[in-house]
Order: C-alpha cells, then structure tokens, then sequence
C-alpha cells in the first residue's frame, strides 16, 4: 500500500506516537526508559527540538515536539541507538518500533494545551495510576519540578505562559480528555480491573445466552479493540486460554 506524505505543521509543532512492532512492549523494565529518555536528551541537544511532553508507556511513547532539523531526523535519533542496546539486552534481532512513526501537526494554542493533556492523562486511561503525578514517565511530574525551579528536559516555557501557577497547571491537566487521538491504533495496557470495566461499558458478554460463533466474534473484536494478551482475558471473562486462541485466530 502506497504511503500518503505527512501533513506539515505551520506552527512546526507535532503530537507524535512511537509504537512497538506487532505491539509488543519497547520498555521491560524501568531502566530501559531511563536509557530511552537519554536519548531524546541526547537527540535534542543535537537537533535543537523543543521538547514540550512526553510520555512513556510499556508498548508505546507520546512526545509533543517542535522541530528543529526535520522531524524524521530528530526520531530516528532518539530510536536508533536505542534498539541496538534493547537487541543487545535482550538477546534479540530486527525491528522494534513500527516502521513508520504516527504525527498529527498542532497549530492552535487551544490543542496544543488539550493534547499535552491528553498525553500527561494516558496512565490513568490505561489503568495504571489514579493520578498523572504518580506516575514516573511523563513530562507532568517535570512541569511539576519547573514550578518549584527545578531544571529539566522538558521545554515549559510555554506552558507555563498560560498555566503561571502550579494550581493552574493541575487544575487544567486533571480534566479528563480521552477523546484525543491520533489516527493510529495502538492498545494501551490496561489493568484487569480496567480491561473488565471497558468490556462490561462496550460489549455484550453473557457469553451463557449466545451461540458459540457470536462468542467468538465478541472475543475476536475485544482482542483486537484492546490489545489485551489471550492470557489476561482468559483472566478477565473466566474463560480457558484454548477458548480465547480459537477465537481470536
């Protein structure tokens, strides 16, 4: 299928998503996105982007950024000395980011603001904490540390025009905006009480009432929708993991 050339931002501005292969996880273990946030360090002071949020999730990563070279560059930057030293750890070959990088440009003020939201709120969505402060890979906890004059990666200035005091700044990140998005599939991880929560919300799961074939469908669709692993939701509807692989295959 023939690639569509990316819309270019006038502000220079772009919401970017890195996404693992096949969603397989790019980060193991906490270290592994301490050495990943060294490289978009060391990518920065290279190719002179400013950096305004980030977050860094188990099998995909938000960056909010305007460029400085090409984008293009400055990813490849941040990316590349990385699967190197991932293959290495990990004893393993190829790929292990998706080929081609998702970007949506950002050009108002109104939804640079929502999407540094959206992405500071990506932790709760998936789960894993109750509060964006909580959780240890995202910019918000940087924002946090510039209103008590602390240095960091992240580029606040910015921000902090429009949210001056620390209240302001957690006020307006706490509103919940999920509906943000690029136009890119990537399954976050969800908790198993999260993951029940959805599917009891968006399916139809009596899975008692109905035919062996329209169970499977429902599996086959939550499986795809919510990238959860055969495992969690043999966990999550009762079911074997044999009853979870027929269906989904």
């Amino acid at each position: 299928m023939a690639r569509y050339p990316r819309k270019r931002s006038a502000s220079g501005i772009y919401h970017v998503m890195l996404k693992g292969i096949d969603g397989r996880d790019i980060f193991l273990e906490n270290y592994d996105k301490i050495k990943f946030m060294r490289g978009i360090k060391k990518a920065k002071d290279i190719g002179e982007f400013k950096l305004f949020g980030y977050c860094l999730m188990d099998n995909h990563v938000h960056l909010l950024i305007e460029e400085g070279e090409a984008i293009g560059t400055s990813i490849k930057r941040m990316t590349i000395g990385y699967v190197h030293w991932h293959n290495n750890k990990y004893g393993r070959t190829g790929h292990l980011f998706q080929n081609r990088y998702a970007s949506e440009p950002v050009e108002t003020e109104g939804y640079f603001m929502s999407v540094l939201r959206y992405i500071h709120l990506n932790p709760l969505k998936a789960g894993i904490v109750k509060h964006p402060a909580n959780y240890n890979w995202s910019s918000y906890s940087d924002y946090i540390s510039s209103y008590n004059g602390v240095k960091t990666v992240t580029d606040v200035q910015l921000v902090k025009l429009y949210l001056k005091q620390q209240e302001d700044f957690e006020r307006y990140m706490n509103i919940r905006n999920y509906d943000i998005s690029l136009k890119y599939n990537c399954p976050l991880k969800y908790s198993d009480n999260s993951l029940k929560k959805l599917i009891d919300y968006e399916y139809y799961t009596n899975f008692a009432g109905i035919s062996r074939e329209s169970r499977n469908k429902i599996i086959k669709e939550i499986y795809q929708e919510t990238g959860a692993s055969i495992r969690q939701l043999g966990r999550v509807l009762g079911l074997g993991k044999t009853i979870i692989e027929k269906a989904v295959k």
